[in-house]
């Protein structure tokens, strides 16, 4: 996927510049919100309906301007197109951004204008939880809003969805295996996790009872604690920079922040596999052929996380988790089946993801 990008140095710039620039992305709707009563400043975009309704999360962040607001809603709808497809959902991909510190400026009062909008847009796009915003949250948005995804259990929804999200990076792992090793299992094979949050936690817990040998560290000590408490046998490392490192590294798995494979840590992964639940993994484009360069087998990260999209796409049929774990499964196909295209068409992984995700897309527009 190509992101839009920002006005050249020297053109003119602002949001409608940027709005415009929508047409490299192919986006079908941009809508810009404002509620003078509650203070909301949001964008929605909506990239497809292809496939179905848009579906994406409500990120709440203090963007730096009202342009850098409507460039992240224009990639992030994108890649919900991408994510949504490859997940094999009945959904098109969208998303939204709220403007503004959400410690500062969020109120009820501007979660039910939010909703509001999204309301406006007759189903065309349907919301859930992202960066900044949470399940208490979807249930305020969905007062205004019949089309909220990522409730509570007692509002209708179906909660967190880590569980299916460490298990859909574990299905892609599994693949990960087979392709590299020629066995769907991480048996005596020594896995590094950044990032033990709830969804590293759970992938903990998969992969020790696949029997391999797991290092783990996080910035948050307390996440660390939580996993040696209920795992002592896993190894513990300073650092990011001291897993990547690690000897005998088979499976690198990022499952904190975004831009964890960059130019600085490509060249010093140990690693063969890299597969993780973090979200924009490659710090720019390429990356992914300083990985192939390098004979590291990358997993496309909007491929093997798709656990949580499936969750909340459930929702709207109402939610069985059975049946979402068996959608999730097919994670495992679904990665196998990219890295076979990456090597009948001599290209990167998530080269190969974009063309199956562009091909499924097409296809419903042709029906």
């Amino acid at each position: 996927m190509t992101d839009v990008r920002p006005a050249p140095a020297g053109t003119d710039g602002g949001v409608l510049h940027t709005l415009f620039r929508s047409e490299q992305g192919g986006h079908e709707q941009v809508v810009l919100c404002q509620d003078r009563a509650s203070g909301l400043k949001a964008v929605i975009a909506v990239h497809s309906t292809a496939l179905g309704p848009a579906l994406g999360g409500t990120r709440f962040h203090a963007y730096a301007s009202e342009e850098e607001a409507v460039l992240d809603a224009l990639n992030l709808s994108r890649g919900m197109s991408y994510k949504n497809a490859l997940a094999g959902l009945d959904h098109g991909g969208g998303k939204a951004v709220i403007i503004g510190d959400p410690h500062l400026v969020k109120t009820e009062e501007l979660l039910l204008a939010y909703g509001r909008f999204v309301a406006s847009l007759g189903g065309r796009y349907v919301t859930a939880c992202d960066v900044g915003t949470y399940v208490a949250d979807m249930d305020v948005v969905a007062r205004t809003n019949k089309w909220t995804t990522g409730r509570s259990p007692a509002n209708g929804g179906a909660g967190d969805s880590s569980v299916l999200t460490a298990y859909g990076v574990f299905q892609g792992m599994r693949a990960s295996a087979q392709h590299a090793w020629g066995d769907p299992t991480l048996r005596g094979r020594k896995v590094g996790i950044a990032g033990v949050g709830k969804v590293g936690h759970l992938l903990v817990e998969h992969l020790l009872k696949d029997g391999a040998e797991v290092v783990i560290t996080d910035v948050r000590t307390e996440s660390v604690a939580r996993v040696v408490a209920d795992h002592p046998q896993v190894t513990v490392v300073a650092d990011t920079e001291t897993l990547i490192r690690t000897e005998g590294l088979d499976v690198y798995a990022p499952c904190a922040l975004g831009g964890a494979l960059s130019d600085d840590s490509v060249p010093v992964l140990t690693a063969k596999v890299v597969c993780g639940a973090a979200n924009n993994q490659l710090a720019h484009p390429g990356v992914e052929k300083d990985l192939s360069d390098r004979g590291i087998l990358y997993a496309p990260d909007y491929v093997v996380n798709a656990g949580g999209v499936i969750q909340v796409a459930d929702e709207l049929h109402g939610f069985d988790f059975d049946r979402c774990k068996t959608k999730a499964a097919k994670i495992f196909d679904t990665t196998l089946a990219i890295f076979a295209r990456a090597k009948a068409d001599g290209i990167p992984p998530a080269a190969a993801a974009d063309r199956l995700a562009e091909a499924r897309m097409a296809e419903a527009r042709r029906a």
